[in-house]
């Protein structure tokens, strides 16, 4: 085991999966473990990932591209309790139970919470950019050249392992139609959108049909947009729609500010905003390392979804298509530093491929989101089986999830009205103060403030 103290380990990112692997380590240490040391590189001047909001779009105040594509007035889009910690409870945090759909903040000062308890900050180098990392065969270690954005000075060092929690919800994917360049309006991609009250009174084309086009359709209805027109490129979302939403076929082209749709009909807009995915991007590795892949719940060349089959000294954490979150990023978290610790031996590469390879053809057996679901919760319980984390009911988790899509089909604009029960604690969650609508205040002050002085009477 004390070969373990000679390892470095370094993570590229202190989002939700790089906090989780910090998280990891801290725990195995807590149980007497040896354990390697760890550097997180973190470009952000906080942790939290997508979950730091920051006013800022395009570049930040280092030069560097803008990380987060959080926005104001976010709210959870699927209940908490999917996403509740199986070490660290929302009751444990708040000290009370709260409504089943809460605000960003909220969210982020729970994720916070966990790792203040954790004590791990001293281990995280922000405002550090990786650059470049590369391999030497006969070393068997990692370079990783980073940029201290504070002293503008470039250093690099040496790891036996490295893990990318990078995430990939940072580079737009942009498409571009006939007529954008004389478009006499905004367009910007979901990654850059801030506030729904610059387009109050605006009659607004939202591109795509996946969950950042609901949710920020929602939002710009909630505080005020004219109209909202939603066009999809595959099938329609379906729900059920105020009457200034309509939902078209694909983009033909645009003329002025008329926008021209497959089926023959046109709208006037005044700003289009594209919520048309991201791009898995990685500039700061080779192609001998680096994943290539599309959003997808099991992607190649990961092993156990984690580790980088053709170099396991590599591992990657929420690099998939999500349903579960952060009860995910754990379970990798964990089964990653099980590898790093030789409690989990990895078999050869060929044996690793067909594995992978196998549960790739699982995932495509079936398109339905209840499948997904399933599948993804299988994945899950697979990692936690090999490891010492914490189990949960993945199951329950699973119904939970299959009520929310029924919620959201009877009604996308009020179904975060619903209240469920933890999977954690079994504790029935209160029913929020304030219709989501009504609730135009989306602070934690805000959010919080009736709910404890419920909770205390």
């Amino acid at each position: 085991m004390g070969e373990n103290m000679n390892k470095k380990v370094a993570i590229i990112g202190a989002g939700p999966s790089g906090l989780a692997q910090l998280r990891a380590f801290k725990s195995a240490k807590d149980k007497g473990a040896d354990v390697p040391e760890v550097v997180c590189f973190e470009k952000q001047s906080n942790w939290g990932g997508l979950w730091n909001y920051s006013w800022r779009t395009g570049l930040d105040q280092n030069g560097e591209i803008a990380h987060s594509s959080m926005y104001r007035y976010l709210w959870s889009n699927g209940p908490k309790e999917c996403l509740e910690f199986a070490d660290y409870y929302f009751e444990e945090h708040f000290d009370h139970p709260i409504a089943s759909y809460p605000p960003r903040e909220v969210l982020f000062d729970y994720i916070q919470g966990r790792v203040e308890k954790a004590n791990i900050r001293d281990q995280i180098k922000f405002n550090t950019a990786v650059r470049d990392v590369s391999f030497c065969e006969d070393t068997k270690k990692f370079t990783v050249r980073v940029h201290d954005l504070t002293e503008d000075k470039a250093y690099s060092d040496e790891f036996d392992y490295v893990i990318v929690a990078s995430g990939h919800f940072t580079t737009p994917n942009v498409p571009e139609y006939e007529g954008f360049s004389h478009f006499n309006g905004r367009i910007l991609h979901a990654h850059d959108f801030r506030d729904a009250l610059e387009f109050k009174g605006l009659d607004l084309l939202i591109v795509g049909s996946s969950y950042s086009a609901e949710d920020i359709g929602s939002q710009c209805y909630k505080y005020g947009a004219k109209s909202i027109t939603s066009s999809y490129r595959s099938a329609p979302m379906g729900f059920k729609w105020p009457d200034n939403w309509e939902e078209k076929p694909g983009i033909v082209k645009i003329c002025g500010n008329t926008v021209h749709f497959i089926d023959g009909s046109t709208k006037e807009v005044d700003a289009i905003i594209l919520c048309t995915g991201y791009q898995h991007h990685f500039p700061f590795l080779p192609d001998s390392l680096r994943l290539k892949t599309k959003n997808i719940l099991y992607p190649l060349d990961l092993y156990k979804g984690v580790v980088w089959e053709k170099n396991p000294q590599l591992m990657y954490l929420g690099m998939q298509d999500q349903w579960y979150t952060f009860n995910m990023f754990d379970a990798q978290a964990w089964y990653a530093r099980d590898v790093i610790l030789d409690k989990i031996e990895l078999p050869s590469f060929e044996k690793m491929q067909r594995h992978t390879e196998e549960w790739h053809e699982l995932e495509q057996a079936e398109a339905d989101a209840g499948y997904a679901i399933k599948f993804q919760g299988d994945y899950i319980q697979m990692l936690i089986d090999e490891t010492d984390y914490p189990n949960f009911n993945i199951e329950g988790m699973r119904k939970t999830f299959m009520s929310w899509k029924k919620d959201k089909k009877e009604d996308i604009m009020t179904f975060r009205n619903k209240s469920y029960a933890s999977l954690m604690t079994g504790t029935q969650s209160p029913p929020h103060h304030t219709p989501w609508l009504e609730a135009l205040d989306d602070s934690l002050e805000a959010y919080l403030r009736v709910n404890k002085r419920k909770a205390s009477a």
